[in-house]
């Protein structure tokens, strides 16, 4: 992940206060506010990370395949590009 989870903490914090004063969001009483930064955190951190989720799929992939790319002569970063752009397709994500 790009940023570290303080970083996320902080965000998912910004994140609510603005969505609150656009009046996107309620939140009936002070005392709920946690629970919805955790909400917003954990949306966060779960997008945030599917980017590393999908690298690892990629890695695992490539690795099934490591003795036929050597033999092939492929190259392993032109490899993870493609399957990553796949994967990213199927996923439907927006990296």
């Amino acid at each position: 992940m790009l940023f570290s989870k303080e970083y996320v903490g902080y965000l998912a914090r910004q994140v609510t206060q603005k969505l609150i004063a656009a009046g996107s969001i309620e939140v009936p009483h002070a005392k709920d506010m946690p629970a919805v930064i955790d909400a917003v955190h954990a949306a966060l951190l779960d997008e945030l990370s599917l980017e590393d989720r999908i690298n690892d799929d990629v890695r695992t992939i490539l690795e099934q395949y490591q003795d036929e790319m050597r033999n092939s002569g492929a190259s392993y970063q032109e490899m993870f590009k493609k399957v990553k752009l796949e994967l990213v397709r199927k996923y439907k994500a927006v990296l």
